[in-house]
């Protein structure tokens, strides 16, 4: 943990670093994609995704090993409630994101299919007493997540022109860098963040829900929006699809292998029915216009406000 008088700086630097990280990725997707004539929503979903994805892949994880269940499946719950109402709705408002009808056909489906799934493992105890099961099940959806977007990519690979290698090269260095700043700049935020919400005296679940949840969705956040500024809606809400699936397919399935992760308590049972509330709202906006306008982000904003309230004074009014 960092100590009190170095949050302020740490958190400085880590601004900087995820806003140069995230201007290099988007651009380095963006023209490898162009020139291997891949979709660049395939690689947005599957490379940004799992990049984006690395410090909530360290956070659950780590607090698992440490045998902390609640900041693992807090986390997780918070991240990808923010990925889809505060990341894609600052996406929004920004530039409204065209949205392909094949998001709505099949990556919404999966995000959906795997918030279901995650409902329902954690109702009959696959992430609790049956732990070791339910992580099983994660890592093996995910593998075959992986596989089924593989041939998609091969499928929709366009006639691509001629290229030279060292421009790929170079472009695949961006993307690698650009990961590198932005995972290096959300840890430093998240370092920050919770030394400062400690020094408050906030309780790890509420901290996990919200301030690491923020912190570890900060790549997504600045990825998302430099992509909607550049008009580059594929990356921009690929990047946020890719994310959650990776969240809860891979990152839960491996902190569920260490730990019972609590998932059947009041407070995770509420959290998790939020969490599908918002991806059923999610697809609906999808699905009626194939677009987020920014009335919509402007509306997803507002709902992420009162997500937050709750999460810091609803719960305790109502239980």
């Amino acid at each position: 943990m960092i100590d009190l008088y170095l949050a302020l700086p740490a958190f400085i630097v880590g601004v900087v670093f995820i806003y140069k990280g995230s201007d290099i990725l988007v651009d380095g997707t963006a023209k490898t994609a162009v020139r291997l004539g891949i979709s660049t929503l395939i690689i947005s979903v599957i490379l940004i995704g799992f990049g984006t994805s690395a410090p909530e892949f360290a956070i659950s994880v780590g607090a698992a090993v440490q045998n902390q269940a609640g900041i693992s499946l807090g986390n997780i719950i918070g991240s990808c409630v923010a990925n889809l109402l505060l990341v894609l709705g600052i996406g929004a408002i920004i530039r409204p994101l065209s949205v392909k009808k094949g998001i709505v056909k099949r990556e919404m489906p999966i995000v959906l299919g795997a918030t279901i799934m995650l409902l329902l493992v954690s109702f009959f105890g696959l992430l609790d007493a049956n732990h070791f099961v339910g992580g099983i099940i994660f890592l093996v959806s995910f593998a075959a997540f992986v596989v089924y977007f593989i041939r998609c990519a091969q499928k929709e690979r366009n006639k691509r022109e001629k290229y030279d290698n060292s421009a790929i090269r170079k472009n695949i260095l961006f993307i690698i860098l650009g990961i590198i700043g932005v995972v290096a700049g959300a840890l430093l935020l998240i370092e920050s963040a919770v030394t400062i919400a400690g020094f408050l005296g906030i309780s790890p679940f509420i901290i996990a829900v919200s301030m690491v949840a923020i912190g570890t969705s900060l790549p997504e956040l600045v990825v998302s929006a430099t992509a909607s500024y550049k008009d580059e809606s594929d990356i921009a809400v690929g990047n946020v699809l890719g994310s959650n699936v990776f969240n809860i397919l891979l990152i839960l399935g491996f902190a569920a292998l260490f730990i019972p992760l609590k998932a059947n308590i009041l407070e995770s049972i509420v959290h998790l029915w939020i969490l599908l509330a918002v991806t059923l709202v999610m697809f609906l906006i999808l699905y009626t216009g194939h677009s987020i306008s920014r009335k919509e982000g402007v509306f997803m904003l507002s709902l992420y406000s009162v997500f937050i309230w709750y999460t810091f004074f609803g719960y305790s009014l109502f239980f």
